[in-house]
């Protein structure tokens, strides 16, 4: 990385790359670029309109961020970070395309839903460079081309390495409250558990996250929480905590809409596959029967294919949406 020496301390400046600029990865970028080179890769519409107006901020923040942005990359430089934030089953086609630009310095921090994302990156580049995993609660929507909705604040644990705890001091320093996790693992499976519950029940109800908080929610939520738990012991991740409780708290003031509601209602196909339909095939690998997590995802298929088909928003999911542009 390329490294500065200031009186206040050591910040480090590092070329970043951000391969995805949907909603979490148009934050990041924009918050990164307050002391590091960023350059944004996203879909030809944003990208255009941040070349020209910048990316704006709304929600919890008000302000606009003049950064780079494109719609690919033709080279890497020497000691590039690159933060992949695409949606999971878009990894490896992602990853594929920069696979011979990729150089051995270079570090990829996989800031993704699901199980295994680093994997993916893994299989595809080998020991080619360094691979990381990150876990973020940041709240974020994407509202329209050049223009974001910041709704809750979180953290950023990553993947332990050498690398990492000048990465985290560097993610810090912009604002994304970074720590190097003390067990990638289990807060892999800590966060899909939330999400495994909370996104496909938001995205069938038509709700934002804050309201998955009704406890009239919370026998479904059980249901769900201790079939992934199950699960998550099997591969090594063992909880002695309240699932319910602790998403309840976590999410109770949270005004964001899930990122698999907002893909629903962009007609766009979901992560179901690489968050309910991880464990259900896990639990199929240990001989665990996980049927509520297997009804969610027909039902969320089923929304899926009608999305999809449209190849625009449903009005079944307008209404919610519409809260974020009347705001």
């Amino acid at each position: 990385m390329y490294i500065f020496i200031f009186l206040s301390n050591i910040l480090i400046e590092m070329k970043i790359i951000i391969l995805g600029a949907g909603a979490i990865g148009s934050y990041y970028g924009a918050r990164l670029s307050k002391h590091n080179d960023v350059t944004l890769i996203g879909r030809k519409k944003h990208v255009k309109e941040i070349n020209k107006n910048g990316l704006k901020i709304k929600g919890l923040e008000h302000e606009t961020y003049f950064l780079k942005a494109g719609t690919g990359i033709n080279n890497i430089e020497d000691n590039t970070l690159i933060v992949l934030a695409t949606k999971v089953q878009d990894s490896a086609g992602a990853i594929s395309k920069i696979k011979n630009l990729v150089k051995k310095d270079a570090i990829i921090i996989c800031l993704q839903n699901g199980l295994d994302s680093e994997g993916i990156v893994r299989k595809i580049l080998g020991n080619k460079c360094l691979v990381l995993r990150a876990v973020t609660n940041f709240g974020v929507i994407f509202l329209k081309p050049g223009i974001i909705d910041l709704e809750s604040y979180s953290f950023t644990s990553i993947e332990n390495s050498r690398k990492s705890p000048e990465i985290a001091d560097n993610f810090t320093k912009c604002g994304l409250n970074a720590n190097v996790s003390k067990n990638i693992r289990q807060d892999v499976w800590k966060k899909l558990i939330l999400n495994c519950a909370l996104n496909p029940i938001t995205a069938v109800l038509g709700i934002k996250n804050g309201d998955f908080a009704d406890e009239t929610l919370n026998p479904l939520k059980k249901l769900i929480c201790d079939e992934c738990a199950k699960v998550a012991e099997k591969e090594g991740a063992k909880f002695e905590i309240n699932f319910i409780k602790a998403i309840n708290e976590a999410i109770k003031n949270s005004g964001n809409l899930s990122s698999m509601q907002q893909d629903l209602i962009k007609g766009k196909k979901t992560e179901i596959d690489y968050l309910n339909g991880a464990v259900v095939g896990l639990g199929k690998k240990y001989g665990i029967d996980c049927p509520v997590n297997e009804a969610l995802i027909s039902i969320i298929k089923s929304l899926e294919k009608k999305a999809l088909s449209e190849k625009s928003p449903s009005a079944r999911f307008l209404p919610s949406l519409s809260l974020f542009f009347l705001t």
